[in-house]
C-alpha cells in the first residue's frame, strides 16, 4: 500500500492515469482524417477502420521487433496505405506528424495538477509510458525529472526493464520507488516483479474496463488526491 514506507521517486503512467486517452485519439484521428481528404483524398478514403486494422496487423507480423513502437506501426501503416492508394508514400511522415501534434492535446483529469504540482516538491516525479505523449508538449515537463517512453528506449511495458530505467534515471533502488498507472497488468503486475512498489489508479469513467479485484487484494484508487493522503511524504 502506498502508506506504508517513504518513498524517494514516484512513477506515473500518462494516458488513461493522469487524462482520458480515448478522447484525444478520436480528435487526433478527426484532425488527420481532415489533412488527408486534403492531401491525400484517395489515402483518405481507403483507411476505413477495417483497411487500417488489417494494414496495421500486416506491418506488425513484418516488423515483430517494433510492436513497441506505435509511432512506426502508425506511419508505416499510412505509408502503405498510400502506395495502395497510388499517392506519394512520403507524405506519410508529414500526416502523421499533424496526428501527433494534435494527439498532444489532452484534456488533465481535475486532480492532476494540483496532486502533481505538490509532489514535484516532494519527490522525483518520472513518466512511463507506451504511448508517445511528450511531456513538454502537454504541459507536464515543470513536474518531471525526466520520461522512459517505449519508442525511445526500444521495449514496452510490461518489460521490467522500463521500470529499472526509471530507476536508472532517478539514482535509486526499485524498493524506492512507487509507480502508479491505470493497467493492473501493465502497470500494477508488472512493476511489482520489477521490485518497485505500485497502486491502482481506476477512474471511475474507466472502471467497466477491469474488475475491482484485477490486482488481487489491494484496493483501487478513484484518483491521486486518494494516494497523496495516505503517502508518508519525505523530509
Amino acid at each position: 500500500m502506498p502508506g506504508s514506507r517513504t518513498y524517494r521517486v514516484i512513477t506515473l503512467d500518462l494516458d488513461d492515469t493522469l487524462w482520458p486517452v480515448g478522447p484525444t485519439l478520436v480528435a487526433a484521428e478527426a484532425t488527420l482524417g481532415e489533412w488527408l481528404r486534403e492531401h491525400a483524398p484517395r489515402t483518405g478514403a481507403l483507411l476505413s477502420p477495417d483497411t487500417r486494422a488489417a494494414i496495421r496487423k500486416e506491418v506488425m507480423a513484418e516488423h515483430p521487433q517494433q510492436a513497441h513502437d506505435l509511432g512506426f506501426l502508425r506511419r508505416e501503416t499510412l505509408r502503405r496505405a498510400m502506395m495502395l492508394a497510388s499517392e506519394d508514400p512520403s507524405l506519410a511522415e508529414v500526416a502523421y506528424a499533424i496526428f501527433l501534434q494534435a494527439r498532444q492535446r489532452v484534456t488533465f483529469f481535475e486532480d492532476v495538477l494540483p496532486v502533481l504540482q505538490r509532489w514535484s516538491t516532494r519527490y522525483r516525479l518520472i513518466a512511463i509510458s507506451n504511448g508517445n505523449a511528450d511531456l513538454t508538449q502537454v504541459g507536464l515537463s515543470p513536474y518531471f525529472l525526466a520520461a522512459v517512453s517505449a519508442h525511445q528506449v526500444g521495449f514496452a511495458k510490461p518489460d521490467p526493464r522500463m521500470f529499472h530505467e526509471a530507476c536508472r534515471l532517478a539514482d535509486v533502488a526499485p524498493e524506492e520507488v512507487l509507480h502508479l498507472g491505470d493497467d493492473p497488468h501493465l502497470d500494477v503486475i508488472a512493476a511489482r516483479k520489477a521490485g518497485l512498489q505500485a497502486a491502482w489508479i481506476r477512474r471511475p469513467m474507466l472502471a467497466h474496463r477491469h474488475p475491482a479485484d484485477a490486482c488481487g487484494p489491494d484496493a483501487p484508487f478513484e484518483d491521486l488526491h486518494a494516494i497523496d493522503a495516505l503517502l508518508k511524504h519525505p523530509d
